[in-house]
This record gives C-alpha cells, sequence and structure tokens, in this order.
C-alpha cells in the first residue's frame, strides 16, 4: 500500500507538471483563449493549492497586458505607414516584420500588432527613419536643445567646485493617483503605493514630505530600495478613489571626467564586488548570447573604463530607442533587446549593466523621474563602480550625445543631470508594505502600484498626474 500510494503521488504531480506544461505550451503559441480554458478548468479543482491556483491567475493576467500591448491590426497602423509609404508592399512590411522593426504577435490565431508599432517602425528601421526626415524635414527635439546648452554648464561647474557635482536645484511635486469609478465594488478597500524619492545619494538631498490627502499612511524607510508611500481608503460607487501627496527635493548634477581619472584595480574580494558583478534572475543573467555579444564588443580589452566606454558606444550605435512594451511581459529583457534590435530606457541600461557585469564591472540600477522643462518622463539608467571614484552614474538611453565638444558627447558615461527624480536604486524587489498580488510592473516603480482583495489593478484602471514647480531655477 505504501509503494502504491507513492505511485499516485507521483502520477498526481506529474498530471499537474504536465497540465502547466500544456498551458505553456498554448501561451508560448499565442493561443490565449485555449490557455485561459484551461486555466479555469484547472482553477476549479478541488485539490489545487493556493499556489497554484495564484501561479495560473498571473499567467491570465501576463496574457492580458499582452493582448493590451498588442491590440492594433495591419489596417489599424497602415495609415501611419502610408504617411511615408504611400505605395507600401506587402514585400516591405514582411522585411520589416522579419528584423522585428515592425513588431507583431499571432494571438488566438490572428497576427497582432503593438499598439505604437508604426511609430517605432520609423525609429528603428535607418531607411524607414530616413524617409521619414525626407518627409517632415530634420526637426531637433526640444530636450535635446536644452541639453546642449544645460550640460556645458554642468561641466564647467563641476570644475568650478573641485567636487563632482553642480549647483542645486530645488523642486516641489504634487503627485495624483486616480483609480476609475467602479474599478472595484463599493465598499472595498483599495491599496495604493506611489513613488516617494530615495534619501542619501549626493545627487538627491533635503527630501521632504510636505502632505498627503490622508492622515493614515505609511511611508517606507530609505532603506526600502524601492521607495513608497502607502495609502488606503474604500471605494464609493460612481466615484474616483484619489490618492494624492506633495513633497520636495533639492538635486544636484554630477560629473566625473572619466577620460583623466585615476582608476585602481578593483578588490575583488570585497562584498561590494561580489554583489554587484553576480548574476541575477530573471535579467541580468550571463547567458550564451550575452556572452557572444560581450565577446564582439569587447574583445580582449582589460582596462575597465575601456570597456565600459566600447559597451556604452556600442549599444549606443545599434539599439535605437523604441517605445516598449510592459516590462512584465518579457522573460529576459536584455536578450529582448538584442533579439529586436531595439530598446527603451530601461530595456538597454539592463543590457549594459549584464554586460559590464560579466566583464567584472559592478553595475547597479537606478530609476525614477526625468524632469527636464517641457519633458516629464519616466527613465532608467544605473550606476557603476570604479575603485578609487565611487558609484559613477550612467545613463545608457541618452548615449553619446551627437556634439562636437567630446566631454559633453561623453557626458552620460559618468554624468546625469541634476533634472532628475531618484525613487529606486533596485529593481524587481518586494515593496512596502508587501503587495498581495502580481505587480503591475514587476521590475521598475515609478508610476505607482493598486490592488484590492480580489487582485492587482492594471494601467488601464488607474491613472497618474505629477505636477511640478521649479524653486530656484
Amino acid at each position: 500500500m505504501r509503494r502504491a500510494g507513492i505511485f499516485i503521488l507521483i502520477f498526481l504531480l506529474l498530471a499537474v507538471i504536465s497540465g502547466c506544461s500544456s498551458i505553456d505550451d498554448k501561451v508560448e503559441k499565442g493561443q490565449y483563449n485555449m490557455a485561459r480554458t484551461q486555466i479555469s478548468k484547472a482553477i476549479a479543482k478541488d485539490n489545487i493549492s493556493d499556489f497554484e491556483r495564484i501561479a495560473l491567475e498571473e499567467k491570465k493576467d501576463i496574457m492580458h497586458r499582452i493582448e493590451l500591448d498588442f491590440n492594433k491590426s495591419l489596417n489599424d497602423i497602415l495609415p501611419d505607414i502610408k504617411k511615408y509609404y504611400p505605395e507600401v508592399t506587402s514585400e516591405q512590411l514582411r522585411a520589416w516584420e522579419e528584423s522585428n522593426a515592425l513588431e507583431k504577435m499571432k494571438i488566438n490565431g490572428e497576427y497582432r500588432y503593438f499598439s505604437r508599432a508604426a511609430q517605432n517602425l520609423f525609429r528603428i528601421d535607418k531607411e524607414a527613419k530616413d524617409q521619414k526626415i525626407k518627409i517632415d524635414g530634420k526637426k531637433k527635439d526640444d530636450l535635446v536643445e536644452f541639453l546642449e546648452q544645460n550640460l556645458p554648464t554642468v561641466i564647467e561647474e563641476v570644475k568650478k567646485s573641485n567636487k563632482t557635482t553642480g549647483k542645486p536645484l530645488d523642486m516641489k511635486f504634487t503627485y495624483i493617483l486616480t483609480v476609475d469609478a467602479d474599478a472595484v465594488p463599493a465598499g472595498e478597500m483599495v491599496r495604493c503605493w506611489l513613488p516617494f524619492p530615495r534619501e542619501g545619494n549626493v545627487r538627491q538631498q533635503n527630501v521632504k514630505l510636505l502632505s498627503t490627502s490622508m492622515d493614515d499612511y505609511v511611508l517606507a524607510p530609505n532603506s526600502q530600495m524601492q521607495r513608497t508611500l502607502y495609502m488606503q481608503k474604500p471605494a464609493i460607487a460612481g466615484e474616483p478613489t484619489v490618492f494624492e501627496m506633495a513633497f520636495s527635493t533639492t538635486t544636484r548634477a554630477q560629473w566625473f571626467d572619466l577620460e583623466n581619472a585615476e582608476i585602481k584595480p578593483y578588490d575583488k574580494s570585497s562584498e561590494l564586488y561580489k554583489k554587484y558583478t553576480n548574476e541575477r534572475n530573471p535579467h541580468l543573467l550571463f547567458t550564451p548570447a550575452i556572452k557572444a555579444l560581450s565577446e564582439k564588443i569587447v574583445g580582449d580589452e582589460k582596462d575597465s573604463y575601456q570597456i565600459v566606454k566600447k559597451i556604452f558606444n556600442y549599444i549606443t550605435d545599434n539599439y535605437p530607442w523604441a517605445s516598449a512594451r510592459e516590462y512584465s511581459t518579457i522573460e529576459n529583457i536584455p536578450e529582448y533587446v538584442i533579439a529586436n534590435n531595439h530598446g527603451d530606457c530601461g530595456q538597454v541600461t539592463l543590457l549594459f549593466m549584464v554586460l559590464v557585469r560579466h566583464n567584472g564591472i559592478p553595475a547597479r540600477w537606478q530609476s525614477g523621474w526625468m524632469l527636464h522643462p517641457g519633458n516629464k518622463n519616466l527613465p532608467d539608467w544605473c550606476e557603476i563602480y570604479f575603485e578609487g571614484l565611487a558609484w559613477v552614474p550612467v545613463d545608457q538611453s541618452f548615449g553619446r550625445q551627437q556634439v562636437k565638444h567630446p566631454e559633453v558627447q561623453g557626458f552620460f558615461l559618468g554624468g546625469l543631470d541634476n533634472y532628475r527624480l531618484i525613487v529606486n536604486d533596485d529593481y524587481g524587489i518586494p515593496l512596502f508594505p508587501e503587495k498581495q498580488f502580481l505587480r503591475s510592473e514587476t521590475n521598475d516603480f515609478q508610476r505607482g502600484e493598486v490592488e484590492w482583495r480580489g487582485g492587482n489593478l492594471y494601467f488601464d484602471k488607474w491613472d497618474y498626474h505629477l505636477e511640478l514647480e521649479y524653486l530656484n531655477q
């Protein structure tokens, strides 16, 4: 009987594994409706554990997120393409699809295009980009013009200070997160995490909480690498649920003259070195694709700064910025960039980080808000560690600047302007208080997170707004 019981247990375990494998296979093939049906049947079973149920619910959630991102048909995107290619052919479309410049997925038997596929085409494909310039003319972005004026000033300020930082910039923020009316049943408690700035970095000081929309809140300690301000309130029928806070900070630009810096050999026995050169699931893995790309870029170079410079310039030259699908739907982000030949700020940052870590250079994540006049956004960047210097900022997405001034050209390899708000010094870690359900953004934390006892509230159920005031610009 005992041996028979073991056989029964093994049979049941294999059945569970087989069922999950079958679901995963359908998800991989884009057979989402079939996968949902199978998940519903699995969840309805009496013997399913809470762990298995949550895992299956999360699979459904990820499929929903992908469907929101890939919500266009070919007819939806053709008008935007025909503005620049009036006689576009099926052969041209097929070529763009095969190069992943025009991103699509097969979902439930139909090809669906990424919501910003048409716009991305003219960022990713060089010929398409040139065609757009030919029609629209070459226009200099407002942010580019601002940086061309601002960065030389920053470098001059730093040189005069004999430090690494420039003049302070004081800013006041009001952050509002609004959950849609009736997103949850009336009376149910809505739990909300708002992004709050971290302290202790030379580029961000004097962090002060000024007000909150509720008297009861939980401010995460500064030891929390993704820092939050937590509030909760019951939903009211027919009304949006609003959470609001105000805070102020002082920021400074920072710049290291790495071309002339004295960089010492690493102490490879230090805990810092071991921690920040390690692999880390799921995005900082030294996979065959990463090793091959590293060999191609770095070769036999041994100097740590030259290695970093080669990687920074290669990514700048070969992976143009493009709007990204939600990170939570991508299994390995650096490999996604390599396979698709493009990436947004966080995607190319993770590629940069895994490549420098693979070459024995410590790297850590950083992100928050970009606050240049007229250009509020959600950027990601990182810091690398050079022995004898300190943690040095690197913004791979801003890349090498297209100017003649050599120091300005390489500013973002060792520098960062003061129009930044640091919320995160790590990615993909539990929030405080800990969230019960799958996060809307499983890696980064810039917009906020919301849930109720019935599950996570994804980005399509709420909106956010940041009001900014420069106090001494």
